[in-house]
């Protein structure tokens, strides 16, 4: 199987569908119609040092799996951080490279955009990817904390 990593376009958008929504599942989580519909034309509008979607495509250009990434400002740095939000990859072709050649894709649109940090997360449960994460980067030492829902 051979993987190219592209800017994700219209022409993607079933196949985006489809592995996102597998994505929320995996997470079993409940995103709302009109935010995926919404999170589809941020990563199409790519807004400058904003959202960057990425696809890695098949031999077909059919994609199987997705990097969503999103560029901020920083109190810490003058320079750009880069949020690297979602990643997945079609349980069909996992352990063949893709994940990697998606992180690496961030890398490089970190890189080309001076980002001085390039970070994510993941559940504690997700070995699998985790295992590819520990290859790649350094584990960091800070715990996680989000605001209640509000009431």
């Amino acid at each position: 199987m051979t993987i190219a990593v592209r800017q994700l376009a219209e022409r993607d958008g079933a196949d985006w569908r489809r592995l996102f929504l597998a994505y929320i599942e995996f997470y079993q989580a409940n995103v709302p119609e009109e935010v995926i519909a919404l999170t589809w034309q941020r990563m199409l509008a790519g807004e400058p040092n904003f959202h960057v979607g990425l696809v890695a495509v098949d031999e077909n250009d059919r994609a199987v799996g997705f990097a969503h990434v999103l560029f901020h400002r920083s109190t810490w740095s003058s320079t750009w951080y880069c949020y690297l939000e979602d990643l997945y990859v079609d349980p069909a072709v996992r352990g063949r490279g893709i994940g990697r050649a998606l992180i690496e894709a961030v890398y490089q649109e970190a890189d080309a955009r001076g980002a001085t940090r390039t970070y994510w997360m993941t559940h504690e449960f997700n070995y699998r990817a985790r295992t590819l994460y520990d290859k790649v980067a350094v584990r960091s030492d800070f715990i996680r904390y989000q605001r209640r829902e509000a009431r």
